[in-house]
């Protein structure tokens, strides 16, 4: 079987095929550090680990690098408008940023390179676009000749004169001509600055990434370049003809994008009151596995819409994962046997997430897996290969399958209420029975009474 992604660049489903296997270099846009990261950014950095995942699941040596843009705009406008250091800003969020990676359980890069630690790259890399004739000094900035690179505009699908339509003047520009775009920017007063040979400035956000990218994967041609599609144009466009321009070569033979993200069909805002932060969804839910699965719900270049309805699905998914574990904890175990239902479910879900990484399709399989299970439950060779199977998925899919409820109770105390609750039940003190399940229950634990009179219990999620 093969990998078929879907390139945004051809706009059709390709083999994917390496330039050379089994290395595959990734690039991903990261976050830029002037606010907390929101459940959209989780999306973004939850998709693309999963597609690292699943590539060196294929048996692919994945380099991945996302980088981290420290100086910007927005950063210097968040920093005017609460008066502190630029630096100061940047070092807060990026301490966030970690958390949040940290809660989620998706790991970092293997390079997570910072703009400002990468800027004598990028003088050095304007320098070269102007000597061959691409970039142009104007006033202490300096701009990219956007219509001497003839294939601008392949991966937007648009036209110069349709671009042309969309763009208005600046008077402030120093522009030979409106669709060009900064390389470097003069510094304002009071502005955090770098020396060039053009004075004092710093570089626009588009070209770090043509840089970084090629500088922590050591390749001018990327195998993967990844992020979300509000960043097609202009910033991907950008960076394409920034890089192509220079080596002549192909800058990314793939392109992936995932969809947006909706809040109750709503774009996500803070004067909308609807801006979720992923320390808030943690605070509230306390489970990184419930936005994960949510997310898992839908095919990743698809736009997806969060409401609080999806993450009650998303927690009674999760629960009949934890149902099927529980029931089978007690089970001894065995010489492993093949087990060909289980066999057919495990190739359906690779060939799931060989099609583009179909995550709802390869979800399907995985749920499939415990309901055939459950069915096989007495059988105790069939359900721990269904166990180990199961295991196998999700760790690809990065679930990790943590109880999300108060801890303070231990199992030994927990058993110890059992039997409490037990003799209440046989002297008929149902009243104390009551109360001692009502306790348990407050604690996260669920209690599961069988006909023969046995009690079993398992950490809600």
């Amino acid at each position: 079987m093969t990998i078929h992604i879907y390139n945004s660049l051809t706009r059709k489903k390709e083999e994917f095929i390496p330039l050379n296997p089994p290395v595959v270099n990734i690039y991903t846009c990261g976050v830029t550090v002037y606010d907390e990261s929101h459940i959209g950014h989780a999306r973004s950095l939850y998709t693309f680990d999963i597609i690292r995942r699943y590539l060196k699941y294929r048996g692919f040596n994945v380099k991945f690098v996302r980088n981290l843009t420290d100086i910007d705009d927005k950063i210097i406008n968040r920093a005017n408008e609460l008066k502190v250091d630029c630096q100061e800003l940047v070092r807060k969020y990026i301490d966030c940023y970690h958390k949040d990676l940290r809660s989620l359980k998706i790991a970092e890069g293997d390079f997570e390179p910072r703009a400002t630690e990468n800027i004598p790259d990028m003088i050095q890399y304007i320098e070269r676009l102007i000597g061959k004739g691409y970039a142009y000094e104007s006033g202490g900035d300096v701009y990219f000749s956007v219509r001497k690179f003839i294939e601008y505009g392949k991966l937007s699908g648009q036209s110069i004169d349709e671009m042309q339509k969309g763009v208005k003047a600046n008077p402030g520009d120093l522009k030979k001509d409106a669709l060009d775009f900064a390389l470097w920017k003069k510094s304002k007063e009071n502005e955090p600055f770098w020396d060039s040979p053009w004075g004092k400035g710093r570089p626009g956000w588009h070209i770090e990434c043509s840089v970084m990218s090629q500088k922590f994967l050591k390749t001018d041609t990327l195998d993967i370049h990844a992020g979300g599609l509000d960043l097609i144009f202009p910033h991907h466009e950008n960076e394409i003809a920034q890089a192509e321009a220079l080596t002549g070569k192909q800058f990314a033979k793939y392109w992936l994008h995932h969809g947006l993200l909706t809040i109750n069909s709503q774009k996500m805002s803070k004067s909308l009151g609807n801006f979720i932060t992923i320390s808030n969804f943690m605070l509230k839910y306390k489970n990184a596995d419930l936005l994960k699965l949510f997310f898992l719900s839908a095919h990743y270049s698809h736009p997806i819409d969060y409401t609080d309805e999806k993450i009650e699905e998303a927690r009674q998914a999760l629960e009949r994962i934890a149902i099927f574990l529980e029931k089978i904890k007690p089970l001894k175990p065995v010489k492993p046997r093949r087990v060909k239902e289980i066999d057919e479910l495990k190739d359906r879900f690779i060939a799931a997430m060989d099609d583009d990484f179909n995550t709802p399709q390869g979800l399907a399989a995985a749920f499939e897996l415990v309901n055939l299970a459950n069915k096989n439950i007495n059988d105790n060779d069939f359900a721990l290969a269904a166990k180990d199977q199961l295991r196998e998925f999700l760790d690809i899919l990065g679930i990790a399958l943590e109880s999300a409820v108060d801890l303070s109770i231990s199992d030994k105390e927990i058993e110890e209420k059992i039997n409490q609750r037990n003799q209440a039940r046989g002297s008929k003190n149902f009243s104390l029975s009551d109360k001692i399940r009502k306790e348990l229950e407050e604690k996260g634990v669920v209690l599961e009474d069988a006909k023969d009179g046995k009690t079993t219990w398992r950490r809600k999620l």
